[in-house]
């Protein structure tokens, strides 16, 4: 079964007030950082080997990961011997590989520091504050019918304000709320990639995989994008967690899938 990358190493520069104290993967919607959410997603689908590339404040996403059975569990604990038993294990099937990235290494570096994990097999890729109901089955079809380099999932947005269509007597002849931007597709991460994906990127840290790689990827038709009409949320603002967290407990998160 495929790997799972997670690029979870960035600062969370919009999201400062929470992300001094925490990466914003370990953030919460719904008491459950958005990480959990993200692999609740892929496990749900069969895929339960993860690969997180850490950098700013990656220790505390080990420690999450180190701790995560006890955290999901019943304990007994005897405080005179410090023994402990786990009564009733909740943990998920989850095998995670946590690297070190380092602290300031673009997205690209960071995928580079995991190629000895990956250069042999067809895996996945995302990123660590996006959700969305992406059938990762489809997608994985998808992909390999192409028989390409990269697969990326597109999405369109939606939009911040109101649209309006108003006729030449200035009558509104058709309102919508929030649409789609523009007719506009952007990267929605969600990626699957060929282990030959290396061959593109720079041997160095400072390597942004989204610019020079996707763009040559692209020049040389080895770049294809798997158009997701369904739920997509990328959580890169305090308004954004506000909203994911309000649709969480209004269950109304779409991105669920595995219930």
């Amino acid at each position: 079964m495929e790997k799972v990358v997670i690029l979870a190493g960035g600062y969370g520069t919009r999201l400062s007030e929470e992300t001094t104290l925490l990466p914003k993967p370990l953030l919460e919607i719904g008491e459950k950082p958005i990480l959990w959410h993200i692999m609740k997603i892929y496990s749900f689908y069969g895929y339960n080997d993860f690969i997180i590339l850490l950098g700013y404040k990656g220790y505390l996403i080990k420690e999450y990961f180190i701790n995560y059975f006890l955290h999901q569990s019943d304990v007994q604990i005897d405080v005179s011997s410090r023994n402990y038993k786990i009564l009733n294990n909740h943990s998920e099937p989850w095998k995670v590989t946590l690297l070190d990235t380092g602290k300031d290494t673009m997205t690209g570096g960071r995928l580079l520091r995991a190629k000895k994990y990956l250069d042999k097999d067809t895996f996945m890729l995302t990123y660590g504050d996006g959700l969305a109901d992406v059938n990762i089955n489809n997608l994985m079809k998808f992909h390999k019918n192409h028989r390409k380099t990269l697969t990326l999932t597109t999405v369109q947005p939606e939009g911040r304000f109101g649209s309006l269509n108003i006729s030449n007597n200035n009558r509104i002849e058709n309102f919508y709320e929030k649409p789609k931007g523009d007719n506009t597709w952007i990267n929605g991460g969600y990626f699957v990639c060929e282990p030959n994906i290396f061959e593109y990127l720079n041997n160095e840290d400072n390597t942004i995989f989204e610019k020079e790689p996707l763009e040559k990827l692209a020049r040389n038709n080895e770049l294809y994008g798997f158009k997701h009409n369904g739920f997509w949320k990328c959580m890169d603002t305090q308004r954004e967690k506000i909203l994911l967290n309000k649709l969480w407990f209004d269950k109304k998160a779409k991105w669920k899938v595995w219930e």
